[in-house]
């Protein structure tokens, strides 16, 4: 191991020299197995770290997160998948073990956002979830080992240039950090409040039911916006983010981006999707592409024109009507937000994608607006006291 490890370039092939080293001279707590992670790559790589690893403590699961850009495009806990998860997921043809479920959910939260993604993982990866990486289009992995046979699965992806990180599970890093932008320093105390059930006693509505599943869901969500830039929510349901909304300056706008993710994960199953005939050797990043297309009311007469080339057949995109009725069976969704909602929009908007319960610090002026709105739609509101902003 070594405190320092040069990059190709920082954020942008301008900003070159690059390195990531540690200050006080001991070593980095990440080792280079395979190909060569760039600045963002690690950027993304240590916040994702952190979040499957406080996933696993706080909910016994293995986890797994998919990252672009320093925040997730989706996170997961081990939940079993449904048959109509893995045909969505595209891995009903796979033998998946719990931390390639955690992944398979991950990457399936939103897979046009996860193109290109970095991966954390909780455990070991073993081969079942190497398999799974292989086939997709991703930058990188970190883990904190890797079983022998995945380790040269993954060390054989992208012609041996796909990044392999092995992390140091035990590595706790210094409680005051500090960065520099434009020449000057910043310090703060490293964000280290863990999350516990304590956190979800506070529940301000008329309704008070929050059954074992809206407890993992409430964990997942608080763990997945302490690492996504802010503004932040997240929408969750069974055991994965199934929207995230990240880094809008207005919180309605996250909402209204996480609410649309959710709800296009929710077409996803609906069996006319579900039945949609591809040519023979149309790759996943394609279908994803196209069934998004197939799925958005304003797609264009250009992008149609191409489906030939994907479709076996021409398909009948659903109407407006059928749409709605299957997202009315949208249900048991649990909403998370980094901050509080200023206005009661955010609730009319979750509740169009089936939320019924919701996390926030609270803190507004307008708490008893927002309040009253969840009690209109029959909501579980926990006020959590904890601002969850990540910058």
């Amino acid at each position: 191991m070594s405190s320092s490890l040069p990059l190709r370039y920082g954020t942008n092939p301008q900003q070159a020299p690059a390195r990531v080293f540690m200050k006080n001279d001991t070593d980095l707590p990440i080792t280079v197995l395979g190909g060569s992670p760039g600045y963002i790559n690690l950027l993304d790589a240590l916040n994702a770290w952190q979040l499957v690893r406080e996933l696993k403590s706080a909910l016994g699961l293995p986890a797994a997160a998919s990252f672009k850009h320093v925040s997730p495009a989706g996170a997961a806990v081990a939940v079993p998948l449904p048959d109509t998860l893995k045909k969505t997921y595209f891995v009903d043809d796979l033998e998946l073990s719990p931390l390639a479920t955690a992944y398979a959910r991950a990457r399936g939260a939103d897979r046009l956002c996860s193109f290109g993604d970095f991966i954390a993982l909780s455990d070991t990866v073993d081969v079942p979830t190497a398999k799974l990486i292989a086939r997709e289009v991703s930058d990188g992995v970190i883990a904190p080992a890797y079983e022998p046979e995945a380790l040269e699965i993954l060390k054989n992806k992208k012609q041996g240039k796909y990044a392999v990180v092995q992390i140091d599970p035990a590595y706790e890093p210094s409680s005051v950090e500090t960065r520099e932008v434009f020449g000057v320093t910043f310090e703060q105390r490293h964000h280290d409040r863990l999350v516990t059930l304590s956190d979800f006693t506070n529940i301000v509505t008329s309704k008070k039911d929050l059954p074992e599943a809206a407890l993992r869901d409430l964990t997942l969500a608080w763990i997945t916006l302490k690492y996504t830039q802010s503004n932040s929510v997240c929408f969750v349901a069974d055991g994965q983010t199934i929207g995230v909304g990240a880094g809008q300056q207005s919180r309605i706008h996250c909402v209204r981006l996480a609410g649309q993710k959710a709800d296009l994960w929710w077409l996803r199953q609906h069996p006319i999707v579900l039945s949609l005939a591809f040519k023979p050797g149309i790759k996943r990043p394609d279908r994803d592409n196209a069934i998004d297309q197939f799925l958005r009311d304003d797609v264009t007469q250009n992008e149609k024109a191409d489906w030939g080339n994907i479709f076996a057949q021409a398909p009948r995109q659903l109407t407006l009507d059928e749409k709605q009725q299957w997202l009315s069976k949208l249900d048991s969704v649990t909403l998370g937000s980094d901050a509080f909602f200023p206005f009661r929009d955010s609730i009319d908007r979750a509740a169009v994608s089936g939320v019924n319960y919701v996390l926030e610090p609270g803190g507004s002026t307008r708490d008893d607006v927002v309040i009253q709105a969840a009690n209109e739609y029959g909501m579980t509101m926990v006020f959590s006291g904890v601002r969850l902003f990540h910058h």
